[in-house]
């Protein structure tokens, strides 16, 4: 016999359930949000595992009619939308990745806070350790910031090529640390904190040889995309290490598998977002272009960034 304390934890979830799938029935899976369509995905699960749990007890065959029916429903409502790929990929692109970081702004908020204490990690030893800079980046580009010289003239030579070669190693760096959240977080939070120590060692050496405005300079152009896209993908691996310690109440491995879509979701959504920063430090942020031109550039690809973000678009009607 179910007991009457189960049913009234597990009704809610059934009643919630119920409540997305009809409006999706009414109006399709375009008037849920994101969060809403994570949910059906969640509660789908889960009352598929509490319909497992009422048919072994035949006295509750009532409810276990009503969950097979809705659990109908929903397979319905989640596997029979389509769309063509074209109009699936914008819709993502103008909806669904800004509605994923609003939804994951906590991790996205941890990842940051961890690149940020390696950074003030490596400035710190920076200044108070010798020779630990030319262990970290290396003591060629250590003689560099000595010689008060810039290592990025190079770049400005061969643009295209740069860029290529620049788009590839963020991505790499990108897919690299949403896939170490398979580690139980472990290597997306080394990761993190390893790059946030090399801009950390790199600043207090130019900070130290008169080249803040320099280094700054550089970097804030394509800075101010590239980052955020290192943290966002920092964010998709921790999300992906959340599903695989913390399953709650479902199974660990469809805990992992709904973590794994969120964490797919804003990853794929650096994509574009890093193709742009690497144009950008190919062609913009080693040239001779005025500090003031640079830096208003960097502000105005954040302030659109933000916009993306945080401002929501309407659905075509």
């Amino acid at each position: 016999m179910i007991s009457t304390h189960w049913l009234n934890q597990r009704t809610p979830h059934w009643r919630r359930l119920e409540d997305l799938v009809a409006r999706a029935e009414r109006r399709g899976l375009r008037a849920l949000t994101h969060a809403e369509l994570q949910d059906i995905g969640v509660l789908y699960r889960q009352v598929a595992t509490d319909l497992a749990t009422v048919r072994e007890h035949p006295s509750s065959a009532r409810f276990a009619t009503h969950l097979n029916q809705l659990l109908g429903r929903a397979h319905h409502t989640i596997y029979a939308a389509g769309g063509t790929a074209g109009s699936s990929a914008w819709a993502f692109l103008s909806r669904g990745f800004p509605s994923a970081v609003r939804s994951h702004l906590v991790h996205i908020a941890l990842a940051t806070g961890v690149f940020v204490v390696g950074a003030l990690i490596g400035g710190a030893l920076t200044r108070t350790t010798p020779g630990f800079a030319a262990k970290v980046i290396g003591p060629e580009m250590v003689a560099t910031i000595a010689r008060h010289e810039m290592w990025t003239h190079s770049i400005v030579a061969i643009k295209p090529m740069a860029s290529s070669q620049i788009m590839t190693n963020n991505m790499s760096v990108a897919f690299m640390t949403f896939a170490a959240g398979i580690t139980a977080g472990m290597g997306t939070l080394y990761l993190l904190a390893f790059n946030g120590l090399m801009i950390g060692v790199i600043a207090t050496a130019c900070s130290a040889a008169g080249m803040s405005v320099a280094l700054w300079s550089f970097v804030a152009p394509h800075g101010v995309l590239e980052l955020p896209a290192i943290f966002i993908a920092g964010a998709a691996g921790l999300r992906l290490a959340q599903g695989l310690l913390f399953p709650g109440l479902l199974p660990r491995l469809d805990s992992l598998g709904d973590a794994g879509r969120d964490a797919v979701r804003l990853v794929a959504g650096c994509v574009p977002i890093l193709i742009v920063a690497g144009v950008i430090e190919a062609f913009v942020s080693p040239t001779d272009l005025a500090v003031f031109a640079k830096l208003s550039v960097a502000g105005a690809l954040f302030v659109l960034l933000a916009a993306y973000v945080f401002v929501p678009r309407r659905r075509a009607s």
